[in-house]
């Protein structure tokens, strides 16, 4: 490594902060970005509607409000952080379109089922499936990861994916153009030594991608799925001690940590007809780290 890599490794990049988790947006320093301000939208999702989980803030946060700026209702699930969660909804109705605030619990399938009913017998339909929540729990070693985060860990990232478009497929299959995004990670594809179960589950979504793509294509389902690297959002502060949290991002070639602004718009690309050849892929925004997709 150049001593000018080293440099920038070693340079904060924000305040040293630290969250509860699941963590709360409006608490984070800098807030994150959540929509370029030059964005105009076009109506690529006019009439549209979209169930996006994890929707309360982060990466989900931004998809939510971009794609009601692109003409869409949009339904937000999320755990328990409900003063994000209106935020969220306050943003989206600032853009003209309604917004479903769904609270609980991804990892039972029974809620799953719930989500999806809500969003339904509220607008009528449903175009769009994001599976973006996740959870992690970095720990030094194996050893340390027991049962119960282990189970918790998969519930929340890879098994909500199976309920909710289990759930979710009999609106999808009535509108040409529907499909389903799934939020994976670099670490699917670099792996992470002090978080194993959540690499992993993120490994188990590039293949649930795939497959599920191949399974709902000639229903005229798109199933693709977005990669970030490094992004600011309120897992970073709740899960990491404060002097990772200060650096983070610096590695990448960039040498920032991005933005949720940056990530959503691959979100609204895979969603709109701009990708209507596309199933089954991974879209990388990472700032740069160069992984075998």
């Amino acid at each position: 490594m150049s001593n000018a890599s080293k440099s920038a490794e070693d340079t904060p990049l924000r305040p040293p902060q630290t969250q509860q988790p699941p963590g709360q947006e409006s608490e984070m320093t800098p807030r994150p970005k959540v929509v370029r301000r030059d964005y105009r939208g076009s109506g690529k999702l006019e009439g549209r509607v979209a169930l996006i989980t994890g929707g309360d803030s982060g990466i989900g946060r931004a998809t939510a409000v971009l794609f009601a700026r692109e003409g869409a209702d949009v339904a937000i699930v999320y755990l328990s952080e409900d003063e994000d969660a209106k935020e969220t909804a306050a943003m989206i109705e600032k853009e003209g379109r309604v917004c479903l605030q769904i609270r609980g619990d991804l990892g039972a399938e029974k809620f799953c089922q719930k989500a999806v009913k809500t969003t339904v017998d509220r607008f009528g339909r449903l175009d769009v499936l994001i599976n973006n929540a996740a959870e992690q729990h970095p720990q030094k070693s194996i050893e340390d990861i027991d049962e119960a985060q282990l189970e918790k860990t998969f519930r929340t990232n890879i098994f909500s994916m199976f309920f909710l478009t289990k759930a979710a497929l009999p609106h999808l299959r009535q509108h040409p153009g529907a499909s389903i995004i799934n939020t994976t990670s670099v670490t699917a594809y670099r792996g992470s030594g002090e978080l194993l179960d959540y690499s992993a589950t993120k490994g188990a979504i590039v293949a649930f991608t795939r497959s599920l793509s191949q399974s709902l294509a000639e229903e005229g389902i798109r199933v693709n799925a977005v990669a970030p690297g490094p992004i600011w959002t309120p897992l970073i502060p709740s899960t990491f001690p404060p002097e990772k949290v200060e650096k983070f991002g610096s590695s990448v070639p960039l040498g920032r940590a991005g933005e949720p602004a940056e990530v959503a718009t691959c979100f609204m690309f895979l969603a709109s007809e701009d990708a209507s050849y596309m199933t089954g892929q991974v879209l990388h925004p990472n700032g740069g780290e160069i992984v075998n997709a």
